[in-house]
């Protein structure tokens, strides 16, 4: 590594630090996860993902968008020991996704499905997490979580950039707190003096089939959310260098499997550390090992201060991560791209509130499925009316899928009507299709009805 690079590596991984920090700490929250849970999963995404992975900017750890699965988990599965027998098959399947080149598995995923599944993730986020910020009982929360949004809200406006936010708006949180003694222990962050100690590490007696299928569906999203991430640093890397995918996967695989064996949350690659990584001027992976590597010091060697942070505090940033996934502008923004993507958006939205994350994600890829198939049925030909005949020219290969569209063009033309169907010869036709027009040509015939066929 060159000293330039060494020193604005050690910057970068130094502002990202300080912003994984609080964001570790508020996923395990959200999650109803310990606290520890989710400085281990920072940690390994760090140091293990990081020195695997081969991006060279994006930086891993517990995730925002995997927090509906982990409550739904770990209720199902009956506590944290079981949900982290999940966890690690997850690591195994993202693994196994890896191994079978399956990096381009985000491509078939259309932009509004994805959009929408973190769109969603951002409403459940700020729903749950209202409560913990703000109580008609306790004033002092109250008082904390309006420090702390106005903190957090108004930082990006002033000239400090690589603060930031949420760091400030802990410590003064913190400050606030120790001078006037608002709040009651329960209401600070709880770690135990040594974290690794009091790890809660999965029961391999309690494997069995719900596992494998939280597994399956953590391993899916966070492959996406990691998929999605790598392309969008990619993107802002002042570099333009390109993630190899498969290997991501792999990494993260190997990471989210480690952090299931030691009682830590599941990892993916995530794009508000990846993007202050690439915004710190960060050079290299060691950025991302750095900021592991200080999530590990912190956990070792000050705990105690740690458990100085207000809970509210935390609610409030996963309030401001949770709106920046769902800003109504991005209704806006996928309505200029199309009303049909509009559609998709909501309607994945609505089927995750309304059902479960991977459900929901179905029914998002079911809907743009129908917009792709009426799509084609819709551009494949041309129809016009001239001289009292019907012209239907074919302007681009024809599929099976236009056979419904097409059927019912023919069923809809007048019976005095004759017909030219032009480009016979010319544009590949699926089978389906062309004995369908022969048939009609045939049955035409017998009524003494003219087709021509080129």
């Amino acid at each position: 590594m060159k000293v330039l690079e060494f020193k604005d590596d050690i910057k970068s991984s130094i502002v990202v630090f300080l912003v994984a920090l609080p964001l570790c700490l508020g996923i395990a929250l959200a999650s109803n996860a310990p606290l520890a849970s989710g400085l281990i999963a920072g940690i390994i995404g760090g140091i293990v993902v990081g020195w695997a992975s081969g991006s060279q900017v994006s930086v891993s750890g517990p995730a925002a968008g995997l927090t509906v699965i982990v409550v739904n988990g770990i209720a199902q599965l009956g506590g944290f020991e079981t949900f982290g027998l999940a966890v690690l098959s997850a690591g195994l399947f993202q693994i196994l996704f890896g191994l079978l080149r399956g990096g381009v598995i985000g491509d078939y995923f259309p932009t509004a499905v994805i959009k929408g599944m973190l769109g969603a993730i951002g409403l459940i986020l700020i729903i749950k997490q209202f409560p913990n910020a703000f109580s008609k009982d306790v004033i002092g929360i109250n008082i904390i979580s309006i420090v702390s949004l106005a903190i957090i809200l108004g930082w990006p406006k002033l000239p400090f950039k690589l603060i930031p936010g949420p760091l400030i708006a802990v410590i003064v949180s913190v400050v606030i707190n120790q001078l006037f003694d608002l709040l009651s222990p329960q209401q600070l962050v709880s770690l135990p003096e040594n974290v690794f100690a009091d790890l809660k590490l999965p029961n391999f007696e309690n494997f069995n089939l719900g596992v494998l299928q939280v597994g399956f569906t953590i391993a899916v999203v966070a492959s996406l959310e990691t998929l999605l991430c790598v392309d969008a640093a990619d993107k802002i890397d002042p570099l333009k260098r390109k993630t190899p995918k498969n290997r991501e996967l792999f990494a993260q695989g190997l990471g989210s499997t480690l952090s299931g064996l030691i009682g830590g949350l599941p990892i993916t690659a995530v794009i508000v550390r990846s993007s202050t990584n690439i915004n710190a001027g960060a050079k290299t992976k060691w950025s991302a090992i750095f900021h592991g590597g200080w999530l590990l010091l912190c956990v070792l060697f000050i705990p105690g201060i740690l458990n100085l942070i207000p809970l509210a505090t935390l609610a409030c940033v996963l309030l401001t991560v949770g709106y920046k996934l769902i800003k109504p502008s991005y209704f806006l923004h996928q309505y200029k791209r199309g009303w049909d993507q509009l559609l998709i958006f909501s309607t994945t939205i609505v089927a995750i509130l309304v059902t479960d994350l991977l459900l929901g994600i179905c029914i998002g890829l079911v809907v743009a499925v129908i917009f792709e198939i009426r799509r084609p049925s819709l551009s494949c030909m041309e129809i016009e009316e001239e001289d009292g005949k019907v012209h239907v020219k074919f302007v681009k290969n024809v599929s099976f899928l236009h056979k419904a569209k097409i059927h019912k063009i023919l069923s809809d033309i007048a019976h005095d009507k004759n017909v030219h169907f032009h480009g016979m010869k010319s544009i590949r036709m699926h089978v389906d299709v062309h004995e369908l027009i022969l048939e009609y040509h045939a049955e035409a015939q017998k009524k003494g009805k003219k087709v021509f066929l080129d």
